[in-house]
């Protein structure tokens, strides 16, 4: 087997095998088809990306076609919301098509079914259909109306759709086989009677297909080769063949090539919802803004929460193409948005909350506009001037008055780094009528080659704008919320899954646009949102510079009753990194941004004495000096100075002949 051919999924396996076997290239067509009941959320994106992928590889023509049979559900806003969506995604369809262009088509193909006694009208109370279905163990029993003369059922069939009849007294049904073991092939049903406006046809129709009818004729109408959906739709396909292969006796001379249904296996992602229904309740219980509401894991959520169509797009291809149903752990998402704005986003200082420095022996009256880099990961993002003044802002939390050796911020006695300007050293603090701290008084020193162990942003309280700040976490607290099937999923909402606060920026962001992104230094990475004005700038957060949910993650733990409890002992945090280091390399990618993303936190409780001599590891040893290099980098962006025993080993690294270490070194 070539290297070509190990690295196909098995949906191109399919389709070289079905070229291998005479399908002339040129025949290849594939389709995405959205119903337009809602908008289209992450797990959609798995479907858009298969199906616009294989056009993109193969250059086939890639159609958007809606099926919109529910009239009662479906909307023009979710229409115009999918195809907005997709664009973004940067993806592109030959023609924009409806289900319901096919609606005469679908009718005379049925009459065509009628005649050939292939389909009756069955006047049954649906609760009688039901109940004469059967069930997955035992046959379902012959409608009383299921031998029907031709010339009844199409007369009824026929007044159905001229609406002399009620919803609900009617519907047409396939005759197949009501002692099939596959359920959706006891005589299911093809149109049923609906009084409501469609939104593109009006009220030109009182009975509309179902989506079993009418979605795979529609591929058949429209010459896909390949109609490709989610596993759910497996035991579909018996009865796709069966209505295909009826009409293809219909029009195979007019239309030649009968599509093939195949399924994948739908992406889960953890502490998300994935119905639409679901969702939809979130927005009509007001639990969110809107569809579009950042902390919904819909398309246009994730855009407003300032989500790239790239690192979409790449977390699409890491999750990959399978057979089977699986869970992808929502850090995985995390990761690539923060891989992706990494390496894009210019870096900015703002604080959220804020204390106040006051420089004692710095001038009142004097400003500075110091150099300040945009993108160490881009060499061509350049620099811009951030001011600075007498009084500024710190984050509280950068501050203790008294601390251990370990906290490498600002403490009284205590030296620091600002970033891109000075040293300064706590010598006093002022407090409130509550007790807490009202301002810091510090000293400068111009002599910025000193050693200092921590770097904190600021922003000079003088030129500092003010912007509404929204921090956004998961929109559930349960790993899996609508899997308890005792309680409704709503039961684990997070309470503090939005928090807004006022941010004090730095004034070249005092001109930033809707959309616009940028990384808050040493707090993570924001977007403007469209609520912005000329008068109010509004940041959204899109993720933190690390998985803090890491930690919150419950264990499993084993049944314990009647077992002696054994004292345990905590691993340090620097075995844990060289334990994940050992396996990092031979790790695929969805496991290695997971080990990425513990060492990243890992780092925070690993002092650099405990790291160093790890910089010696041997050549043979990639992973380990993978996960020192990951880990140095955290402490790097912490404020921990650059030696030469650590420009050593970043060197080393960069010569050597391992693709990941090189990426690494090189990021720092």
């Amino acid at each position: 087997m070539s290297e070509d051919t190990k690295s196909l999924n098995f949906i191109e396996h399919i389709i070289e095998e079905d070229l291998a076997n005479g399908l002339p290239k040129e025949k290849l067509r594939f389709r995405f088809p959205p119903e337009p009941n809602g908008y289209l959320h992450i797990g959609h994106t798995k479907a858009i990306g298969i199906s616009f992928g294989l056009g993109e590889k193969y250059n086939a023509p890639v159609n958007l076609r809606f099926d919109d049979t529910n009239p009662a559900k479906e909307e023009q806003e979710y229409v115009d919301a999918i195809k907005r969506d997709i664009a973004w995604l940067g993806y592109r369809w030959e023609n924009e098509l409806y289900s319901s262009d096919y609606f005469d088509k679908l009718y005379d193909w049925a009459i065509q079914m009628i005649n050939d006694g292939r389909a009756y009208v069955d006047s049954q109370s649906s609760e009688a259909m039901a109940e004469q279905k059967g069930t997955p163990t035992q046959p379902g029993t012959n409608s009383p109306f299921r031998d029907r003369g031709v010339e009844e059922n199409l007369d009824l069939f026929q007044r159905m759709k001229a609406g002399e009849f009620p919803a609900g007294t009617h519907v047409l049904r396939a005759k197949i086989d009501m002692e099939d073991p596959n359920m959706l092939m006891r005589d299911p049903i093809m149109y049923r009677i609906l009084y409501a406006h469609h939104h593109r046809t009006g009220d030109e129709w009182c009975i509309y297909p179902m989506y079993d009818w009418t979605h795979g004729e529609s591929d058949y109408i429209e010459q896909i080769s390949h109609s490709l959906c989610s596993l759910e739709f497996k035991p579909h396909r018996k009865l796709y063949n069966w209505f295909r292969d009826h009409v293809y006796e219909y029009s195979k001379d007019k239309l030649p090539l009968p599509p093939k249904q195949r399924e994948f296996a739908r992406l889960n992602l953890s502490y998300t919802i994935m119905s639409k229904r679901k969702l939809l309740r979130l927005v009509e219980d007001g639990v969110v803004s809107g569809w579009d509401d950042p902390r919904m894991p819909t398309i246009s959520g994730l855009r407003r929460r300032g989500y790239t169509p790239n690192s979409i797009r790449e977390f699409i291809k890491k999750v990959g193409v399978a057979k089977r149903e699986n869970v992808i752990d929502v850090s995985l998402l995390e990761f690539c948005i923060r891989e992706d704005l990494n390496k894009t986003v210019n870096r900015v200082m703002a604080v959220l909350d804020p204390v106040k420095v006051i420089i004692t022996n710095y001038p009142e009256d004097k400003e500075e506009w110091l150099d300040a880099e945009n993108n160490q990961e881009d060499e061509s993002a350049g620099f811009r001037q951030v001011p600075f003044s007498r009084e500024i802002y710190i984050e509280k939390e950068d501050f203790k008055e008294e601390a251990s050796n370990k906290f490498f911020r600002l403490k009284l006695g205590g030296e620091v780094r600002l970033k891109n300007a000075y040293i300064i050293k706590a010598n006093a603090v002022t407090k409130d009528e509550n007790g807490d701290i009202a301002e810091i008084h510090c000293t400068y020193d111009t002599d910025t080659s000193k050693k200092v162990k921590g770097t904190l942003h600021w922003v000079s309280t003088k030129h500092a704008i003010t912007a509404e700040v929204r921090e956004y976490d998961r929109l559930f607290m349960h790993e899996s919320p609508d899997s308890d099937k005792d309680k409704d999923f709503m039961e684990f909402l997070n309470p503090n899954s939005l928090t807004i606060k006022t941010g004090h920026l730095e004034p070249s962001l005092m001109e930033a646009k809707a959309e616009e992104r940028f990384q808050f230094q040493r707090l993570g990475y924001f977007v403007v949102d469209e609520d912005s004005t000329s008068d109010k700038l509004v940041f959204n957060k899109t993720v933190g510079l690390r998985d803090s949910w890491a930690k919150q993650k419950p264990k499993p733990q084993a049944d314990q009753q009647n077992k002696p409890k054994q004292p345990q002992q905590k691993r340090s945090a620097i075995s844990v990194i060289q334990q994940l280091g050992k396996k990092y390399t031979n790790y695929p990618e969805d496991k290695q941004a997971k080990a990425k993303a513990e060492i990243q936190e890992l780092a925070k409780e690993v002092s650099y004495d405990e790291l160093e001599p790890l910089f010696g590891t041997a050549v043979k040893k990639a992973g380990t000096r993978i996960a020192v290099m990951i880990a140095l980098k955290e402490q790097l962006k912490n404020g921990l100075e650059r030696n030469e025993e650590i420009e050593e080993f970043i060197s080393r690294a960069i010569e050597d002949k391992n693709d990941l270490l090189v990426a690494e070194a090189k990021s720092i």
